[in-house]
């Protein structure tokens, strides 16, 4: 059968949508979206599975009767797992990964974890090693842990959902969880140690097909009870996927959302710095990819909100010229400079929104190419998500690395498309176009004035 629309599942931390994706133009045709919100009813903040599951029964419905789905795939957020019992309900609630309570172990897990050099896994704060969730729910629950049968990553929790076959992914156990060990292509040390190893559902690959839909599923969204269900992928991983299967190395992606995650193919060989939030993902081919990521997305909704002001050509120039600058960082505990503060070298009270808005993407551009230097980054750099449509953010980038930089401006987000190139047949692209750099003399300089008073801020934070 020949596929020609692809409905993806694609939940990340702070939005859920489902996307129709027809794969003959490589395009979202049609979307319907989602708050995800934190749940802080029972015993930790958790993400309300239900309420999610809901929203993908009906969106799937909506979508299938304007355009017939032959096919389904999953992309999510990492740093997350789901504990099922026997029964498949939830054994415990899917812990926010924003939520501290980890934090209260962090002395015994550290003695734990395995080292960095064996899992490419940097030591994060909260639950965003879900190694760390694990290891602090079984010491706080052990009554519901011992009730536990299967722990899946977050991707194909939804894949079970549609199917009933419990599965894990390489991208998702890649991604920081202190659990895979990329360069052996097994579980870590640590899974063996804490006896989780037999709790793990199988492995599969992102783009392996695990079945067709539980009648159930089928019956409530009007879906062929034969439609196939793929696997599921980490969703920067997703971002990572069509240029890895059309282009050459050495190429970066940065895929932005409520995180900005760097990923370089190619890449020169530099050895991580687990204290600045570089680690090494696994992408769907397998592969071991380094990389490096803060949490630009957020940052950006602190400081700029949900409704931003119309970007100014002359603000944007005013800022260069006055040299108003945001240094790092901010939210703290994650990324290059986890513990800077952020600093202002203006009143930020005085200065007009546009202002403001340059200088925040003049900020983020800027941790963005600190990151690429940390991974040894090398050729294109490709922007995915949201600062795609960014151009101070495009410019500031472009001018900061010396390198081109290209963006996909026809889709907001590359997640959604990336997933969709696991469905065969597929015709992957891109619509990545290359970003001019506009007065390169002043956008350099401020980098480099950027980079120089950060070194000083850091040093002199304590």
């Amino acid at each position: 059968m020949m596929m020609k629309t692809v409905a993806v599942i694609d939940i990340g931390k702070t939005n859920a949508k489902v996307a129709l994706v027809d794969l003959e133009r490589f395009e979202e045709i049609a979307v319907r979206k989602s708050g995800n919100g934190v749940s802080d009813d029972g015993p930790y903040p958790h993400f309300d599975t239900e309420r999610l599951w809901r929203f993908v029964l009906d969106s799937l419905a909506a979508l299938h009767r304007e355009h017939p789905v032959d096919a389904i795939s999953v992309t999510t957020h990492g740093a997350t797992a789901v504990l099922l019992d026997e029964a498949g309900e939830l054994a415990l609630p899917v812990l926010d990964y924003e939520f501290t309570g980890p934090d209260a172990l962090a002395e015994e897990y550290e003695k734990a974890r395995p080292p960095f050099t064996e899992t490419g896994s940097a030591r994060l704060p909260m639950g965003l090693n879900v190694g760390a969730q694990l290891f602090w729910q079984q010491r706080m629950f052990p009554e519901h842990f011992a009730r536990v049968a299967t722990i899946l990553t977050y991707a194909q929790y939804w894949s079970y959902r549609l199917t009933g076959v419990r599965t894990n992914e390489l991208t998702s156990l890649g991604c920081h969880t202190d659990l895979w060990n990329p360069k052996a292509a097994t579980f870590s040390s640590m899974v063996d140690e804490q006896g989780w190893r037999h709790l793990f559902a199988p492995v599969r690959r992102a783009g392996d097909v695990l079945g067709p839909l539980l009648r159930q599923v089928a019956d409530e969204t009007g879906l062929p009870p034969e439609t196939p269900v793929h696997c599921g992928i980490h969703d920067s991983n997703a971002s990572l996927l069509p240029h890895l299967i059309t282009r050459q190395a050495p190429f970066s992606v940065a895929s932005t959302g409520t995180w900005v995650v760097m990923l370089a193919v190619g890449a020169e060989p530099v050895k991580l710095d687990e204290r600045r939030d570089t680690l090494i993902n696994v992408n769907a081919l397998g592969d071991p990819v380094p990389s490096a990521r803060f949490m630009g997305g957020r940052a950006y909704s602190l400081l700029i909100g949900d409704d931003p002001p119309t970007a100014s050509p002359e603000a944007e120039a005013s800022v260069l010229e006055q040299g108003h600058m945001l240094l790092p960082s901010l939210p703290g505990g994650s990324g290059p400079f986890p513990a800077a503060r952020p600093h202002w070298t203006a009143d930020e009270d005085k200065l007009a929104p546009a202002e403001r808005l340059a200088v925040v993407s003049f900020h983020l551009a800027l941790m963005t190419a600190t990151c690429l230097d940390l991974i040894g980054a090398r050729g294109e750099i490709l922007v995915e998500g949201p600062f795609a449509l960014n151009d101070a953010y495009l410019r500031m980038l472009a001018a900061a690395t010396g390198r081109p930089v290209l963006a996909n401006r026809l889709n907001s987000t590359g997640t959604s498309l990336g997933a969709a190139c696991l469905v065969a047949g597929a015709r992957v692209r891109t619509g990545a176009e290359a970003i001019p750099a506009a007065k390169p003399d002043a956008y350099a300089a401020y980098a480099e004035a950027w980079r120089r008073r950060t070194a000083a801020h850091v040093r002199s934070d304590p």
